[in-house]
């Protein structure tokens, strides 16, 4: 194979990579970190599996993902099978059906890989981690809050700073918009145009009906401006409904957070197409994209009615960002000659073990070849570069002095 077969080798479709030291390490361990959150809070774990039959994985809250679902033909079955693109669905399936006779609330957590058709302009890997928890079968705004406490802890936890949280009500509009008579087509444009923060858009869709529409969009900000801002509008029974919801899971999460710095978006809908109720998206100061988004929607039952639930979605390229370069490994370089059970006695006290396959004439230079922090001389670990250990004087065949 030449060179150039080699590198062609090499390359990867657009959005995926492969993951290097440390890199892949520090992923691995943060995600366990974050599981170890979610389950010291009584979140149990499931694990789906990456394929499922079509028809099954894009039911309810799956159906929204369906355009960033890879799909191909099961050999076995001779049905279609989708690759997860968000881990959510699988959840709730799991919820309606194997876990269906479990006690509620029911809370599981979860985290894997996802996999999607395109990529974004702020996140354009299409292949990345997912870790979540999903709190299902309670309704009530206490429900809310401790799933926006449990992101945010679990975060804080791990070493993330300076986080935030936008929290949204994707009901709104639609509440309004339809106390207002305006038609699913109109209304779906007025969203697109809100998303966009684009007011002169929204006056022209709306037209003699904008005012109400216009005020939701100056409304966003900080907490305590935005929920004055809301509480001074005139609006119709369902819209003051998720308003009032709303100040009530910000009262619960700031009793028990208060330092968190909280932001209210009221018309923000992109990404909650699914969302029937509060919902929220974490980000960090000076780090790129969100750090993971959550909120309440609806399961499908298996043969009875939908249940309510609420949770969040972590995305770990964006989490990782948050946090600072793990610490260099203390690696300890054992030459062959020291033996085994030097190498286990080091790793009992928390050293990784680089061990000599060979016999090398000087075991400093070795291990700083193998990028190992230390090596094991005269029974004990020394610094590679320790200037109160230099190296010591070898023995040439031909009987001259170099210098380890």
């Amino acid at each position: 194979m030449t060179d150039t077969d080699l590198g062609h080798t090499a390359l990867l479709p657009a959005g995926l990579k492969d993951v290097l030291p440390p890199d892949a390490a520090q992923e691995a361990a943060v995600v366990e970190r974050l599981v170890a959150c979610f389950a010291a809070r009584g979140y149990e774990r499931v694990k789906p599996p990456l394929l499922e039959f079509e028809d099954t994985l894009l039911r309810g809250a799956g159906a929204d993902v369906a355009q960033q679902t890879f799909r191909l033909m099961d050999p076995v079955s001779q049905r279609m099978l989708g690759l997860r693109a968000d881990i959510t669905p699988q959840v709730a399936r799991i919820a309606a059906t194997r876990l269906a006779g479990a006690p509620r609330p029911l809370r599981l957590c979860y985290a894997g890989q996802v996999l999607q058709v395109k990529g974004s302009q702020l996140r354009p890997e299409r292949q990345f981690a997912q870790a979540g928890a999903e709190l299902i079968g309670a309704a009530s705004a206490r429900a809310d809050a401790e799933v926006v406490l449990l992101a945010a802890e679990s975060l804080a936890e791990i070493g993330v700073t300076a986080l935030s949280v936008d929290l949204n009500v994707p009901p709104l509009v639609g509440a309004v918009a339809a106390a207002l008579g305006l038609s699913e087509t109109r209304t779906a444009a007025l969203r697109q145009a809100l998303d966009r923060k684009d007011a002169a858009a929204v006056a022209r869709v709306a037209g003699p009906h904008a005012a109400p529409f216009e005020a939701l969009l100056r409304a966003a900000g900080p907490v305590d401006r935005a929920l004055a801002a809301l509480g001074a509008l005139s609006l119709p029974a369902a819209a003051a409904a998720e308003v009032a919801r709303l100040t009530r899971v910000v009262e619960l999460v700031r009793a028990a957070a208060p330092d968190l710095t909280l932001t209210v978006d009221p018309v923000e809908h992109r990404g909650f197409e699914y969302q029937t109720g509060i919902s929220f998206i974490l980000f960090a100061r000076g780090v790129r994209g969100e750090l993971g988004r959550g909120g309440r929607y609806a399961t499908p039952g298996a043969a009875g009615p939908a249940e309510t639930a609420t949770g969040f979605t972590l995305y770990m390229d964006s989490v990782l960002r948050a946090l600072p370069p793990p610490p260099p490994a203390r690696r300890l370089f054992v030459p062959a000659s020291a033996g085994a059970a030097t190498a286990a006695a080091a790793r009992a006290d928390g050293w990784i073990t680089v061990c000599g396959l060979d016999d090398h004439g000087d075991p400093r230079a070795e291990a700083r070849r193998l990028g190992c922090s230390h090596v094991w001389i005269d029974a004990a670990a020394v610094a590679v570069d320790d200037p109160e250990n230099p190296p010591r004087s070898t023995q040439r065949s031909d009987g001259t002095d170099e210098h380890g």
